[in-house]
Formats: C-alpha cells, sequence, structure tokens
C-alpha cells in the first residue's frame, strides 16, 4: 500500500505536493481530500498520484482525510487538465479551481474568538479600534474577519485582529466548510413504531375532539398505507397537506403534541418529468443531404465543420446526430456559447430526449451544478449535456459526439481568471481523447476553422440554402452621415429605419434593434469644461445607467451616483454623450409609444430565468420589439421578425484588433439572420457612416466566402492565424514607470530567445485596470511549435528576469494562448 500522495491543490502553484497517507485511509487517484496548507489554511486536494517515495530535505505534512469513498475526477479528465495547463500556459491548480463546482471544493473559513483568559493588563492597553473588535466579536461569539470588516466598517482589521492575537486577547480558529447541500423536501411520518396498533389508537382518543387533526391523521394513513403489510409509503408534507385540506398550524400542532414528526428526505433533481416525447424533426431534402455527408465525412475525419446559413435547420441535423450517438448507448456534449441559447434549445431538445437532456451553465446554483457532475459521475448512461464553455470540464464516461454550435463565437473564449481557454478548441482535444467526434457547425465560421477544412484536415459539409426555401434577408444600408445632413435622423434612429418598423408592427410582425453597448450612455460630459467622469481604478470613463442614475465602470464594478454638478467646474452642464441599450429602448418608446419593448444586455439577464422570461415574451408577442448586445445575434429563433436594425456598424469595424473585420462581419451577419426565418424574406437596415468599406459589402451579398477571401489574404500578408498561433504577455503593477521600465528588460529577455517574433511592449486600448497599470507584449509562433517547449522556455526567461531584477516579483504577468 502506498504511503505517500501526489496531490493537486486548486491554486495558482505549479505542480503537485507531497502528504504522507495515514494508515487509516485508503486512496484512490481522482479522490478528494483535505490537506493542510500554509500556517493555518485547510483545502480539498485531488489525489493525482501514489507512491512511495519519500521527499528529503523537509517535513512532510499528513492528509488530514478523505473526502470520498470513489474518485470524483476520471483520469480523461486529469489528462484533459494537464493538456489545458501545457497549452494555455497555466498551472493545473488553477484548471482545477476553474472546472470543479465550488461545492465539492471544502475549504477553511478562518474565525476568531475572544481569549477566555485574557485580561487588560493596564487601562489603555488596547487602542479604540482594537477594544471595538474586541467588544463585537465577544458579543458574538466567534466570526469571521469578513464580518468584522463589515460591522466595523474597519479597512485594516485584519492588522487590528492580528495585534490583538500578539497580545494574546483574542484566538483564532478554522473550520472546515462544505458549500454543497442536496436538495431535501419536508416529509411527515407518525411518531409511534408501525404494527403499534395500541399507540395508533391512543393517538386516535386524543384527536377524536379535534376534527382538523382527525382529518390529517386520516389522510396520512391513507397516503403512507399504514395499515397494509410492509413498510409505510414515505408521505411529503405538501401531498399530506394537499389531500387532508388543512393548513400547516394543524400539522404543527400535531408535531408540538408528539404524535407526528416532519424530516427531511434528499431528493434527485433529475427525478422523471414523465413527459410525452416527441419524434425527430423530419429533415428537408438539404438537410436529409447534409446528414448524410457529416456521416460520411466522420468516417474520414475527427473533426467536421457544418457551414450552414441561418435559419438552414442546422439544429435539426445535430438532432439526428445526437440520436444516433445515444441510440450506440454513447453521451453527447453540446455546447453553445451563450446561456440565452440554452433557453430555446432546451425546449426543442427536451421534447424529444426528455429525462436524458442535462443542462449546464453558470446560472445554475452551485448544488444544482454539484448534482449534475454527480450524475455523470455514477453511471454512463446515454445522455446529452447542454451548456457553456464549462461543460467541458464535466466528467463523461463514455462520450461519442461534441456538438459546438456557432464556433466562431468570442464567448468561447475564457478571459479572466485562468485558464484562459478556448472552449471549441477545448472540445476538439476532449472528443480526441475519448475517441469520440466533433461536429462544429456555424453560418460565418472562424477563419481558422474554415482554413483547415479547406485544407482537408477536418470534414467540410456546406447548407446554404434556408429552410423551406426561405430567401435571405435583404440587407439595406442606411448613410448615416448623409442622412444627418438631411435632417433624417432621430437621434440613433434613420426614418428610414423607423418607416419600416412601423410597416411592420402594423402587420403584426416584430423588430430586433441591435447595439453593441449596454447601459444608458456610454459616459457623461460636461457642456461648459468637457470634462468626463472616469473610473477611478480603470482608464475608462464611467457608463451612466438611467433607472439607477449612476456612473458604473464595466471593468471593475467602481459606482458612483450622477454628481448635479460637473465635479470639475462646479457647474449644472453634465450631459449624457452615445447611446447603449438602455438609451435605446427608452428613445424607441418615445418614437413607437403604445408598443412593448423588451431589452437583452447583461444588465437584465442576471437570473437564471430572467432568459427565459425575455425570449417567452417575445415569443408570444407580449412584447414586439427586442433591444439587446450580442445576445441577440446569436442563433435565437422567432418566427414572426421581419425588421432587423443595426444601430452602428463602425464601433465593431473601427475597434483596433486584428480580428475585428472578422468579429464586425460575423456579428453583422448572425443579426441579419435572424430577421424573416418562417414564412416571407425578412429586411435588415445596417446604420453605418462607412459604407463603402469592404465588410459592408460583403455583408449587403451575404458573401461569407468573398470576406474568407479577403481576410486570409490580409492575414497572411501580416502574419496572423491561422498562419501562426499567437501569444500575448500581460504585465500589471500599480507603478507606471516602474512597470515601462521592467516591460522593456523583459522584452529584450524574449528577444534574444525568440528573435523577431516578438512585438512590444505597449499600453493596449485600456491600459489600468482595477487600479494595475498595463503592458501587452505579443509573440508570433510557427504551427509546429511545441507548447510544452515555449512553455519552459517562458519559465526560464522569466526566471532570467528575477534574477536581473528582483522588483520583477512584484509584476504580475501572464499569458493569453490564441487570444480573441
Amino acid at each position: 500500500m502506498p504511503h505517500f500522495a501526489e496531490v493537486l491543490l486548486p491554486l495558482a502553484l505549479p505542480g503537485t505536493y507531497t502528504y504522507r497517507i495515514p494508515d487509516q485511509i485508503t486512496l484512490q487517484v481522482g479522490s478528494r481530500v483535505l490537506v493542510p496548507f500554509g500556517r493555518k489554511k485547510i483545502y480539498t486536494a485531488i489525489v493525482v498520484m501514489l507512491h512511495d517515495r519519500e521527499p528529503q530535505g523537509y517535513e512532510v505534512k499528513e492528509i488530514l482525510s478523505t473526502l470520498d469513498e470513489c474518485p470524483i475526477v476520471r483520469h480523461p479528465q486529469l489528462r484533459f487538465w494537464e493538456w489545458m495547463s501545457d497549452y494555455y500556459l497555466c498551472t493545473q491548480g488553477e484548471v482545477f479551481k476553474a472546472a470543479v463546482p465550488s461545492g465539492l471544493k471544502v475549504e477553511s473559513e478562518t474565525y476568531i474568538s475572544v481569549n477566555a483568559d485574557y485580561e487588560e493588563p493596564e487601562p489603555g492597553a488596547l487602542n479604540e479600534r482594537e477594544r471595538v473588535v474586541l467588544d463585537f466579536t465577544a458579543q458574538q461569539g466567534r466570526v469571521q474577519l469578513t464580518e468584522l470588516t463589515r460591522a466595523t466598517g474597519f479597512k485594516n482589521v485584519e492588522y487590528i485582529v492580528s495585534r490583538l492575537i500578539d497580545k494574546n486577547a483574542v484566538r483564532v480558529s478554522e473550520r472546515v466548510v462544505d458549500n454543497y447541500r442536496p436538495k431535501t423536501e419536508a416529509c411527515v411520518r407518525l411518531a409511534i413504531n408501525h404494527g403499534d396498533e395500541a399507540a395508533l389508537h391512543g393517538i386516535f382518543d386524543h384527536v377524536s375532539r379535534a376534527p382538523k387533526q382527525e382529518t390529517l391523521l386520516m389522510a396520512y394513513l391513507d397516503l403512507s398505507r399504514w395499515l397494509s403489510k410492509g413498510e409505510p409509503k414515505e408521505v411529503t408534507k405538501a401531498t399530506l397537506l394537499s389531500r387532508s385540506g388543512v393548513s400547516a398550524p394543524v400539522l404543527n400542532a400535531m408535531v408540538k403534541r408528539g404524535f407526528m414528526q416532519i424530516y427531511k428526505r434528499e431528493i434527485n433533481r433529475f427525478a422523471s418529468l414523465g413527459l410525452q416525447l416527441e419524434d425527430l424533426p423530419t429533415l428537408s431534402k438539404e438537410q436529409r443531404r447534409a446528414y448524410v455527408e457529416i456521416h460520411a465525412a466522420m468516417r474520414e475525419h475527427d473533426i467536421t465543420l457544418l457551414r450552414g446559413v441561418t435559419s438552414s435547420g442546422k439544429t435539426s441535423v445535430y438532432m439526428h446526430m445526437i440520436k444516433d450517438t445515444l441510440d450506440l448507448g454513447l453521451q453527447v456534449l453540446y455546447l453553445v456559447p451563450e446561456i440565452a441559447l440554452t433557453t430555446q434549445l432546451t425546449k426543442r431538445l427536451r421534447a424529444v430526449f426528455g429525462d436524458r437532456l442535462l443542462i449546464y451553465h453558470s446560472k445554475f446554483s452551485d448544488d444544482e451544478r454539484v448534482d449534475i457532475w454527480k450524475r455523470l459521475l455514477s453511471g454512463s448512461d446515454p445522455c446529452v449535456v447542454i451548456g457553456v464553455r464549462s461543460a467541458v470540464f464535466l466528467p463523461f464516461a463514455k462520450l461519442g459526439l461534441i456538438i459546438v454550435d456557432e464556433e466562431h463565437d468570442s464567448s468561447y473564449k475564457q478571459q479572466d481568471p485562468a485558464p484562459r481557454y478556448n472552449g471549441r478548441n477545448a472540445a476538439m482535444v476532449l472528443a480526441g481523447m475519448h475517441g469520440a467526434k466533433t461536429l462544429l457547425g456555424s453560418a460565418t465560421p472562424a477563419v481558422e476553422m474554415y482554413w483547415h477544412a479547406q485544407n482537408g484536415r477536418y470534414g467540410l459539409v456546406e447548407l446554404l440554402t434556408r429552410y423551406g426555401d426561405i430567401q435571405m434577408p435583404a440587407v439595406k444600408v442606411v448613410d448615416t452621415r448623409q442622412a444627418r445632413k438631411r435632417r433624417e435622423m432621430n437621434g440613433m434612429f434613420s426614418l428610414e429605419l423607423i418607416n419600416h418598423c412601423q410597416e411592420a408592427l402594423s402587420q403584426n410582425k416584430q423588430i430586433i434593434l441591435f447595439q453593441n453597448r449596454r447601459g444608458y450612455a456610454p459616459m457623461v460630459r460636461c457642456k461648459e469644461c468637457g470634462a468626463v467622469p472616469k473610473c477611478q481604478n480603470c482608464d475608462v470613463s464611467l457608463t451612466y445607467h438611467m433607472h439607477t442614475r449612476s456612473l458604473t465602470c464595466h471593468y471593475c464594478g467602481y459606482t458612483i451616483q450622477l454628481p448635479p454638478l460637473c465635479p470639475a467646474c462646479q457647474m449644472p452642464a453634465l450631459e449624457v454623450v452615445g447611446y447603449g441599450t438602455e438609451r435605446i429602448e427608452d428613445e424607441i418608446d418615445k418614437v413607437l409609444p403604445n408598443e412593448k419593448i423588451s431589452r437583452m444586455d447583461l444588465d437584465t439577464t442576471r437570473s437564471k430565468s430572467s432568459y427565459d422570461a425575455i425570449i417567452d415574451d417575445f415569443s408570444a408577442h407580449r412584447t414586439n420589439i427586442l433591444v439587446g448586445t450580442q445576445m441577440v445575434t446569436k442563433g435565437l429563433d422567432f418566427d414572426s421578425v421581419s425588421v432587423v436594425g443595426i444601430l452602428n456598424a463602425d464601433t465593431m469595424i473601427r475597434f483596433p484588433d486584428f480580428r475585428a473585420h472578422e468579429r464586425a462581419f460575423d456579428m453583422l451577419e448572425q443579426v441579419a439572420g435572424r430577421a424573416g426565418r418562417a414564412h416571407a424574406q425578412g429586411l435588415v437596415l445596417v446604420q453605418t457612416s462607412e459604407p463603402d468599406h469592404d465588410v459592408i459589402h460583403f455583408v449587403e451579398q451575404h458573401d461569407y466566402e468573398g470576406f474568407y477571401r479577403y481576410e486570409l489574404a490580409d492575414r497572411q500578408r501580416f502574419s496572423y492565424p491561422p498562419f501562426v498561433r499567437i501569444i500575448n504577455i500581460y504585465l500589471k503593477h500599480r507603478d507606471d514607470v516602474l512597470l515601462g521600465e521592467l516591460s522593456m528588460r523583459y522584452a529584450a529577455l524574449l528577444r534574444q530567445t525568440f528573435g523577431a517574433r516578438v512585438l512590444g511592449p505597449e499600453r493596449p486600448l485600456v491600459a489600468r485596470v482595477q487600479t494595475l497599470y498595463i503592458r501587452q507584449l505579443m509573440v508570433k509562433m510557427e504551427l509546429q511549435a511545441s507548447m510544452p517547449k515555449v512553455r519552459a522556455a517562458l519559465r526560464q526567461i522569466y526566471v532570467n528576469m528575477l534574477e536581473l531584477d528582483s522588483r520583477m516579483k512584484s509584476v504580475r504577468l501572464y499569458y493569453d494562448v490564441d487570444p480573441m
């Protein structure tokens, strides 16, 4: 039996840590254990190796306890974590932290309590703040540091507590907290042994003068089949009250008299819904052709790209592929870029696949995510999981197919914190580890993916006609410069857009208005002195939110109330500048009064049910105008939308990034695809001050292939993906001057190894976030370069930099591989 375990901690620390296994504990690779780390902390760790090699040179700590009888992580997951760590240049601990739901990561919480033996040596031994902390702690008995901060308002409460510890006035303790709570329901039982007829008659005698209690007792006996042979059935509190027709106080009186007991039982969150399942949707001739070609392509390739124009019926093809996989006894992962998409897809998939459909995303409670994790862990039954990028971390046993819908979407890319992975690329690797197939789908495939498909690395199937032979929407470009000169603009709305919207509404049709900026206005400005309120932590102007009359930073969350006077010149001259979705909603209500409007952006979709409510209201015509950010561009299916207005295409095209044109084309084409999906050709109006821009022309013609050739030529000319792999390196520090100096020295070391592949350092568009100044370097690597070797080289360069200048320790440095 091994005596030592290598464990992985959910921390940004390289490598694993060795702990001694106590004699009474039996471990398996993939199991959770509680381990001490540092002076006071306790963490949940994952066992990744068992061995008998005792480390030398330091005392090995002992594992405190094990949390599982069986592993909670499968071997393919550990391999997957290792790949993600190597490729995305982060630690496996960071991958572990991102992968496993919080409910499965038991941690310790720091508490302080008053030392009962403490006596103040002399008056004045404690200062005023120490006295406040000590008195509050004494009142509470035991208190967390976060609670102390909140109650006292002291910003340096940790320092105060440390002084009290030095004076032996308080003690520190750790409480291990398990955040997971199973779903339970209240049940009722008689407080007597089953079969004890004398005790039962005694209860009847006591309740005979209380008719409602007697009715409750009779209902319980009927529901539990108490008088039948065998053990009585469990009866829920809700069922008992419903059957008996009495109120909860009647039951509480029975409990108080000692006749009944209420207890909690754990229930399955995935109990059968008992749905009447529908047949698979019938495929059209073109869909059937694509379906057959996908199967043929999958015999030759592990990855197949389905390029299907908007409303071509890709989802119906996916559903047939899912059924084929489930019939083989295998599992399916269906990835979507936005939670909003799961709302509509869930209804369609649930109608066909019923209880075999699971949903996994961040709007679910942590307990719900733990239950899905445990369900997949406990068996290998065929099922389909629909989720966003984090679903790639689930413990699949028999994965047969991964579908990545809207594979081009930048939402698949995790930005912060590490691992900064792309869910699409990770899914392809995960499928390869399981021996599964990957199906990528999009109307506007990512340039890199289409390039691989054109070169034969991936299979390629195309579906270029809309379902029912509906024409692609007509695209009209509105030149906002000319419209303003002719005074044909009403705020952000051209008269042409307003006229088409009025006509659509008169025909009981619906409208989508797209503005890729949330809030009421992107900034507030003083008309007298030109001052713009800015975030105190970031180099950005504050966004105005009218409903709360607040100015908010969308980078760090810093918020202030809108001041009545300009902070700079003290004049009452503040004005809002620009348009966000909140202002668009307000303005369109004035232009088209008496119309029901809904808005879909980050501010209106913070809860799990908010997506459902907005989409259901629009689908049911309870609202007829939908204003939204990029959330409305991604695969939503509304039959009655006939007009789509893109209010400002310029901000997307002008963004300073090599992917700007690709993102702009994708977004414009995708949002255009929301129009005219069911019965007639729709209309898309694109408002822009650059009507002659190449991207606008490609959108007008729905010409993806023309755009692809145009974009690919630029990428090849300037050495960008798919011809190279990009690694962005970010350095952050509170001192801008020091950061500038260190970033230049670091860049020089990088060039000694990587030469002309290194660009920068430079200030990014937003050069300070959350009080930290930023410098960015770009490294362009050949596609065939080994990422583990690149990682080793970068690690050595960082070590060399630390030796040259110890101030580098204070710099936060991280890597972003394949940035979006």
